[in-house]
């Protein structure tokens, strides 16, 4: 199966009823300022090229961002943070992320989440992150990542099993989530490096837990152990 293959099973994928209800009910109610937008609705699939060699993690679709608009982490505020990172950093053509055909190419990076479904709230249960997970493993599968930067807490927990049902070894104890977390993990595959950082959401990053600096020293450390 190739990525293009696996990215079109997946926005058929109803395995979790919560998220389907909700994504679903999401895209037909609309936020106001998008009432005349036809929203996407769907899982949302990684965003990137097929060989890339740094991995970005994320936590799911934003209702109205990426479940609107069909792409990870585009048309909502935690994206603009995030695109705007990239580009200051050389791995994307533009700043900005929109909607689905802007012209937006990352480069040699892929961006993608361990649950596809906008969650309620923004929480997936454990439940739907495990069942997901089937999908993160497939698309590890069908990459080579040399770097992976994981956007939060909740995206490292989610990870760190999958990493090692893929051949890379995992430290016990496992290593702890931080802004800066920075590990080397052996692999059959060689190695990875796994770094950590605040993730995008308006709470961090307008509280200034997570400055458009700390986000872009993390990119670049992990673009320069992915090669890039």
């Amino acid at each position: 199966m190739t990525l293009a293959e696996l990215d079109a099973a997946l926005v058929d994928c109803r395995a979790c009823p919560r998220l389907v209800d909700w994504r679903e009910k999401v895209a037909r109610e609309k936020r106001a300022a998008f009432r005349d937008e036809e929203y996407w609705g769907r899982p949302v699939p990684g965003l990137g090229p097929a060989d890339a060699s740094l991995l970005i993690v994320g936590l799911a679709p934003a209702a109205h961002g990426a479940n609107r608009t069909g792409r990870m982490f585009t048309g909502d505020r935690s994206g603009d943070v995030l695109f705007a990172a990239l580009h200051a950093v050389g791995l994307a053509n533009q700043p900005t992320a929109v909607h689905a055909g802007d012209g937006l190419e990352l480069r040699g990076t892929r961006i993608t989440a361990p649950v596809h479904c906008a969650p309620p709230d923004n929480k997936p249960t454990p439940s739907e992150r495990d069942t997901c997970a089937r999908w993160l493993r497939a698309e590890l599968a069908l990459l080579s990542p040399r770097a992976v930067v994981v956007l939060g807490g909740f995206g490292w927990q989610a990870l760190l099993p999958v990493l090692a049902g893929a051949g890379w070894t995992v430290p016990r104890p496992r290593p702890k989530f931080g802004h800066g977390a920075h590990v080397e993990l052996a692999g059959e595959r060689g190695p990875l490096h796994l770094f950590g950082s605040y993730h995008v959401s308006q709470q961090n990053t307008f509280t200034g837990r997570l400055t458009p600096t700390m986000l872009q020293d993390v990119l670049r450390a992990a673009a320069q152990a992915a090669g890039l």
